[in-house]
C-alpha cells in the first residue's frame, strides 16, 4: 500500500467525518444526515477492492464512533463500515464502470451499514423507540446517501484511481 494512497484516504475520511458531524448535522432531516464517510468507504471498495475498503471502513468507523456527539456504543459504525467495505469491494469490474451499478451499490451498502448499526445498537441496549422508526431512519438514510452519490462518488473514485492505477495481472490478460 502506498503512503500517498493511505494519506489521501485518511484525508478523505477526515473531511467527510468533519462535514458529517458539523455541517450536515445542522441541516439534518428528522435527525438523519447523509453518511459521507460511508460513501468514502464505498468509493474505496469500488476502486481498490475489499481489503483496502475494509481496513478503511474499520478506521473510519472508529472515527465516527468516537467523534462527538457520538451517543452510541463504540464499535457499531466500525463493524457496519467493515461490512460495507467488503460488499463494495466485491462488485465485479464490469459493474464498476456503470453508473446504475454504482448507485445500486451505494443503495445496498447504505441499507446494510445503517441496518447493522441499528441492529447492533438494539442488541447492545441502545434505546430504540420502535421497529417502524428504525425502518424510517434506514429508509431516509438510504435516500439521502443515494441522492448525494452523483456529487460525491465520482471525485472520490477518480482520486483513488489516480493515486495508484490498478496493474493488470498476467492471468487477467
Amino acid at each position: 500500500m502506498s503512503g500517498v494512497r493511505v494519506l489521501a484516504a485518511a484525508a478523505a475520511v477526515l473531511v467527510a467525518a468533519l462535514l458529517q458531524v458539523s455541517v450536515l448535522s445542522q441541516v439534518s432531516w428528522h435527525g438523519v444526515v447523509p453518511n459521507l464517510v460511508l460513501l468514502v468507504v464505498v468509493a474505496a471498495g469500488l476502486v481498490r477492492g475489499a481489503s483496502f475498503a475494509m481496513v478503511l471502513g474499520l478506521a473510519a468507523g472508529l472515527l465516527l464512533d468516537l467523534a462527538p456527539p457520538a451517543d452510541h456504543v463504540a464499535g457499531q459504525w466500525a463493524l457496519a463500515l467493515v461490512l460495507v467495505g467488503l460488499v463494495a469491494g466485491q462488485v465485479n469490474r464490469e459493474a464498476r464502470s456503470s453508473a446504475v451499478a454504482v448507485v445500486a451499490t451505494v443503495a445496498v451498502c447504505s441499507l446494510l451499514g445503517t441496518t447493522v448499526f441499528a441492529l447492533t445498537g438494539a442488541l447492545l441496549g441502545d434505546p430504540i423507540s420502535s421497529v417502524g422508526s428504525v425502518l424510517g431512519v434506514v429508509g431516509l438514510a438510504l435516500l439521502l446517501d443515494v441522492l448525494l452519490t452523483p456529487l460525491v462518488l465520482p471525485p472520490l473514485m477518480a482520486m483513488f484511481r489516480r493515486l495508484e492505477p490498478v496493474r493488470a495481472l498476467a492471468w487477467q490478460r
